[in-house]
C-alpha cells in the first residue's frame, strides 16, 4: 500500500501542463532555455490525434522527459459541441494555426527554440514508442542555441 500511495505522489509531481497561450510559452522558454512543442490536435474527432496523445504524449516517458526539457503548448480543434473552447482560447488557437498550421493538419506536432523557430515537425501520426520519439527531441535540446 506505501508503495502504490508513494507512485501516485510521484506522477502527481511529474504531471506536464500543456499551455494554451504561445507568447506565455515562449516567456517560459527563454527564461529556462528549453524548446517549446507544440501539438495541433483535433481532440474529439481526430483519430490520429487522440491516438498520439493516448500512445506518445500521456505516457510516463515522454511525460517525465517534458518535464525537465520542454515548455508544451496545445492548439486544440475541437468540434463537438460539448467541448468547444472558449472564444479567447480558439483566437489564440487560430493565430498559432496562422503562424505554424496553416495548411490545417491533424495532428502536427512541431518542435521550436524559445524565439520560435521551427526545429522539427512530425506531419500526422509518429508511428513510433515515445523513446523514439523522445530521442528525436533529443537531439535539438541544447543545439538551438
Amino acid at each position: 500500500m506505501k508503495i502504490l500511495f508513494v507512485s501516485f505522489i510521484i506522477s502527481l509531481m511529474l504531471n506536464v501542463t500543456w499551455l494554451g497561450d504561445f507568447s506565455q510559452a515562449i516567456r517560459e522558454a527563454q527564461k529556462s532555455h528549453k524548446l517549446i512543442l507544440i501539438n495541433f490536435s483535433g481532440s474529439d474527432w481526430c483519430g490520429p490525434c487522440i491516438r498520439e496523445r493516448k500512445e506518445i504524449l500521456e505516457k510516463d516517458a515522454f511525460e517525465n522527459y517534458a518535464s525537465d526539457h520542454l515548455i508544451l503548448v496545445r492548439a486544440d480543434f475541437p468540434r463537438q459541441k460539448k467541448n468547444q473552447l472558449s472564444k479567447e482560447q480558439t483566437q489564440l488557437n487560430e493565430l498559432l494555426a496562422d503562424k505554424y498550421n496553416p495548411d490545417g493538419k491533424f495532428p502536427y506536432t512541431i518542435l521550436v527554440d524559445e524565439h520560435g523557430k521551427v526545429l522539427k515537425d512530425w506531419d500526422g501520426f509518429p508511428n513510433e514508442s515515445p523513446e523514439k520519439f523522445i530521442e528525436q527531441i533529443r537531439g535539438f535540446v541544447g543545439s538551438s542555441k
